[in-house]
């Protein structure tokens, strides 16, 4: 089962269009780690830039691939409201003989804090988002992910690069979303 993981959208729906279309064309799920509106699918662009949560909740609501989604500090109950998907604090999904759980991170700022939350939910892989950066890492035989953010605005990278992840059968990638260059690979 191919799994696209995504974070941090913030709102910005040409960029999850672009991650959809590019990356995840072909998978049968996607998990989404959290903060997927932002200010709420109701507000207007008041940025001046492609920030659009008005048009990402279609997108989300009409993809004909299902969405798990993950609550995250920036996600309301109003979001509730217009997204079909339901957003929980963590998610739980079992694929490809693994134990995925999801959870935005915000409550979890250190290393210590997720490796004792991934071991008592005995998770294979433990996805979070919050900090707009790519971490893809093995410790004490968990797999930690977190597949960064689409925005350019937003990124923590150095070079401001924009991420989405790929859960295979026997790997995990993070790819640039714009050059569709592999930024981290680690074998299950």
């Amino acid at each position: 089962m191919k799994i696209g993981v995504i974070s941090d959208t913030h709102g910005y729906a040409e960029r999850v269009a672009l991650a959809m279309e590019k990356f995840f064309a072909d998978a049968e799920l996607i998990i989404h780690a959290g903060d997927v509106l932002n200010h709420g699918a109701r507000n207007p662009n008041f940025r001046g830039d492609d920030y659009n949560p008005q048009k990402l909740v279609p997108l989300i609501n009409g993809s004909k691939i299902p969405f798990v989604i993950a609550r995250g500090n920036g996600d309301s109950e109003l979001d509730d409201d217009v997204l079909e998907t339901p957003i929980t604090p963590y998610a739980h999904v079992f694929a490809n003989g693994k134990h995925i759980v999801v959870n935005h991170g915000h409550w979890l700022p250190t290393d210590a804090d997720k490796d004792k939350m991934a071991a008592h939910l005995r998770a294979d892989v433990f996805i979070t988002g919050h900090v707009h950066k790519q971490v893809l890492e093995r410790r004490n035989g968990i797999v930690f992910l977190n597949p960064g953010t689409v925005s350019p605005y937003l990124s923590n990278h150095p070079e401001k690069r924009t991420s989405v992840a790929i859960i295979d059968e026997d790997k995990i990638q993070i790819f640039d979303l714009d050059s569709g260059e592999v930024m981290m690979s680690l074998e299950l």
